[in-house]
């Protein structure tokens, strides 16, 4: 909801009264301040919004997401960077479903932007695959696939990358 700039600000002025309150001899005070604003530097890593935005899509609810999504108004000056990558990567799921030149944009910015999961760098090259495979793009659709089951190290798109597999030798 607050500007990152603005989060960082509160933090370092409840920082600064948690000091002071050390100073006076209120000490359970000052830990509390301190752990208050633990929550603003927390939120400035992780935008509220997108956390939001997260929750929804983990309940498959698009609209939903997109609705959190929209309330942020001006992404590159309210989001550092992994969360503009991360913003993107949503609207990428967002219109991998009905726009595939759309969302290849935004799956391509979010790369490009940076995102801090391997998974999560994964899916977004798996779903460029898909796109690539759709557009009749082979050579560039198995690179990104190679690319996407190297960094799967959990083995959570193993099934997903598999059946890909099996759609290109048909291409």
């Amino acid at each position: 909801m607050f500007n990152k700039n603005i989060k960082l600000v509160i933090a370092g002025l409840i920082i600064a009264y948690a000091v002071y309150q050390f100073i006076e001899g209120n000490i359970g005070n000052g830990i509390a301040l301190i752990l208050l604003s633990l929550i603003f530097i927390f939120l400035y890593f992780r935008n509220e919004i997108i956390l939001l935005a997260f929750l929804r899509m983990r309940k498959q609810d698009l609209a939903g997401t997109e609705k959190w999504l929209s309330k942020i108004k001006n992404p590159e000056s309210a989001l550092i960077t992994k969360q503009q990558g991360y913003y993107n990567y949503l609207h990428g799921i967002i219109h991998s479903q009905t726009n595939l030149t759309k969302a290849e944009k935004f799956f391509r910015r979010a790369l490009k932007l940076g995102l801090t999961m391997d998974y999560d760098i994964a899916m977004a090259k798996l779903s460029l695959a898909g796109i690539s495979m759709q557009k009749r793009r082979k050579r560039e659709a198995t690179m990104l696939l190679k690319e996407a089951k190297k960094l799967d190290k959990n083995n959570m798109l193993t099934e997903q990358i598999r059946m890909m597999q099996q759609q290109m030798k048909k291409i």
